[in-house]
């Protein structure tokens, strides 16, 4: 039996973005170990390697809840899609067979 597959920029895309998500999880893996290390008391905030730094920082982010606001204010859902903009989003998704 031959074994020899015909890949294509399909077949390429794939494996680029399995190889990605290996990377991406490993990488994660690496900086959650390094949060958990500089949010001790009187942990690290600055790791150093042969090549490169990394830095810890911590900020606060807040971010509206729109729908409660809305509905809290009482804004019908036409006074909404007045204020509301919508643009064409294009994605690929792709999946292994």
């Amino acid at each position: 039996m031959n074994n020899d597959l015909q890949l294509n920029s399909i077949d390429t895309l794939g494996t680029l973005l399995a190889q990605i998500a290996d990377l991406t999880a490993q990488a994660d893996a690496i900086k959650d170990s390094l949060k958990d290390q500089a949010t001790l008391p009187d942990g690290p905030k600055v790791f150093e390697g042969a090549l490169f730094k990394a830095t810890h920082s911590e900020s606060n982010r807040s971010v509206v809840d729109w729908k409660a606001l809305v509905k809290s204010c009482g804004i019908s859902a036409d006074k909404v899609a007045e204020f509301t903009k919508t643009t064409a989003v294009f994605s690929i998704k792709v999946t292994s067979r």
